[in-house]
């Protein structure tokens, strides 16, 4: 196991260093097997340092979680921020970034899988998840709206929700699926399929000319 190198800096720096320690251990021993010890020893400090950020291991999983999540959101929100491009394009960007690195990756399925059991059962995780679902959403509603208008539609917010949440639905089953069985989409990458699927529900509109082919 390589050490992260801890930096001496203020605290918001010491405290994301400890959270992707943290994210290194559970990616590679699920959260029974990330103990205090173990992350304190990835991050090159004593446990006793750990207990100083965080008042509990829970406490500390759950900001790793949240992390997981708004990092996510945040990347695909920053592959559609392209100034010179049409909301189409912008949408476009949105949808591939969520299918392809570093959003679609092995370590982002072991970190989805080790907290996602907790959700159900834990109410603070129930919570940070359900935050980052509905941030996402947003995020995906204000371009769809900014579609339809560029579009000459009128971008109700009901069928900006509706169009929302099936478009997500699309991008989460294909996520699933190609972290978990990527090589059996070679020949048809799955970016392709999200973008057509997408283009589907809007009745037609055109995102891109060009789609990504992985």
């Amino acid at each position: 196991m390589s050490r992260r190198p801890f930096h001496r800096a203020g605290e918001d720096v010491r405290r994301h260093d400890l959270i992707a320690a943290t994210l290194d251990c559970i990616s590679e021993s699920g959260l029974q097997g990330a103990t205090v010890r173990q992350i304190a020893a990835r991050a090159g400090v004593t446990p006793g340092l750990i207990r100083h950020y965080f008042s509990s291991k829970d406490q500390m999983l759950q900001d790793a979680y949240r992390e997981v999540m708004t990092g996510m959101t945040s990347a695909v929100v920053a592959a559609a921020d392209g100034d010179q491009q049409s909301a189409r394009e912008r949408l476009h960007d949105f949808i591939v970034a969520n299918l392809t690195p570093p959003v679609a990756d092995g370590r982002r399925l072991s970190l989805w899988a080790a907290f996602i059991s907790h959700v159900r059962v834990d109410p603070a995780f129930a919570e940070i998840h359900r935050e980052s679902y509905l941030a996402f959403r947003s995020a995906l509603e204000e371009l769809l709206a900014e579609v339809l208008a560029e579009a000459g539609e009128e971008p109700a917010p009901q069928r900006c929700r509706e169009l929302g949440i099936a478009i997500n639905g699309v991008i989460d089953g294909l996520w699933l699926e190609g972290t978990l069985v990527g090589d059996l989409f070679t020949d048809n990458p799955l970016p392709g399929i999200a973008i057509r699927s997408a283009e589907a529900l809007l009745g037609g509109i055109v995102l891109a000319q060009d789609t990504p082919s992985s």
